[in-house]
């Protein structure tokens, strides 16, 4: 059974710069969803200037895992829509945040904490030391790779502390960074990514692409049912009556 992605992408930077645009011609989104093509996904795309914002309840209801980045636009992503995301985390589907995507409204609502970091947008050489080798996410790396220019985001990391780190970063400018952690919300897995910044050609780096495509394997469902809503069941076993008396538990004196 194919695993149903949606890549959502808020489409800003492409549009209104010619940098942006020259190195994602066909979006952040576009690229994401020509590189990660594969018999098992099946891949679509979303961004913020869709009705609904690209992410209707049906679209949501169809995903397995849903791709997520963001960053000039943050606060124009409508509550209703994080509302109904975070629903479909509680209920199993997959989420995965990408670079920036970490002042999201999704991603600090999941994560339940501020999100913040320090950053610096210099064209720093990044190298990624993988320091969980047995996860899945970190399948076929080398115990580290580099790419030449990225935005530094150093420590602290305002992070959630059951995150299972996965990737640490250093930066030529001196600093490390938690950049690959996952977490569990609900019946859903979380994993952020923090390489991606639109002014560099990360989405094409091979490593790069290895691993989201692995989150994205791990990321999917695991529920083999249905995720079960609040009910009142049947006792399993019988009740006997019982009489209660306040006086007798020593709660109320007589």
């Amino acid at each position: 059974m194919k695993i149903n992605v949606t890549i959502w992408n808020e489409y800003v930077h492409e549009k209104q710069e010619p940098s942006v645009r020259e190195l994602y011609p066909e979006g952040i989104h576009g690229s994401l969803a020509r590189s990660l093509t594969a018999p098992d996904l099946e891949i679509k795309t979303a961004t913020l200037e869709q009705p609904e914002q690209g992410l209707t309840q049906e679209v949501l209801n169809k995903t397995d895992v849903l791709l997520w980045w963001g960053h000039a636009a943050h606060d124009k992503v409508d509550d209703v829509i994080v509302s109904r995301v975070q629903q479909r985390v509680w209920e199993g589907m997959g989420i995965i945040v990408l670079h920036s995507g970490h002042m999201s409204k999704i991603f600090r609502l999941l994560n339940g904490t501020s999100g913040k970091l320090h950053w610096r947008e210099a064209g720093d050489r990044e190298r990624l030391w993988v320091i969980d080798p047995a996860h899945p996410i970190a399948a076929g790396l080398p115990e580290h790779f580099e790419l030449p220019y990225e935005e530094m985001y150093g420590e602290p990391f305002m992070i959630a502390g059951d995150a299972k780190v996965i990737f640490i970063s250093w930066f030529e400018g001196g600093e490390v960074f938690r950049s690959g952690f996952t977490l569990q919300r609900g019946n859903g897995r979380l994993f952020y990514f923090r390489p991606g910044h639109e002014a560099f050609p990360t989405f094409y780096d091979k490593n790069v692409l290895r691993v989201i495509s692995n989150a994205i394997r791990w990321a999917k469902p695991t529920l083999s049912a249905p995720y079960p809503k609040t009910h009142m069941p049947d006792a399993l076993e019988k009740i006997s009556p019982k009489a209660y008396n306040l006086n007798k538990v020593g709660i109320i004196k007589e």
